[in-house]
C-alpha cells in the first residue's frame, strides 16, 4: 500500500502515520517528493486496510 499524504503535512502528521504502521507490525518507508510525501509499507502478508491510514492527519489517499 502506498499512503499519500497531503501538500502541506507536517512531519509531525508523517511520524504519527509511520508510528501507527510500526504498531501494525509492518515497516514503513517514506518517499519525500518535492510537493508532498508518501509513505509505501511493507512486510504484510495479505491486503491492508486502508480505514487503518485514511483517518490520520495529514492523510490524502491510500493506494491499494
Amino acid at each position: 500500500m502506498l499512503i499519500v499524504m497531503a501538500q502541506g503535512a507536517t512531519q509531525e502528521q508523517v511520524e504519527s502515520v509511520c508510528r501507527r504502521i510500526r504498531e501494525l507490525g509492518l515497516q514503513p518507508h517514506e518517499i519525500p517528493g518535492s510537493t508532498r510525501t508518501a509513505i509505501g509499507i511493507t512486510g504484510n502478508q495479505g491486503p491492508i486496510s486502508a480505514e487503518s491510514f485514511c483517518h490520520l492527519d495529514g492523510v490524502s489517499e491510500c493506494v491499494p
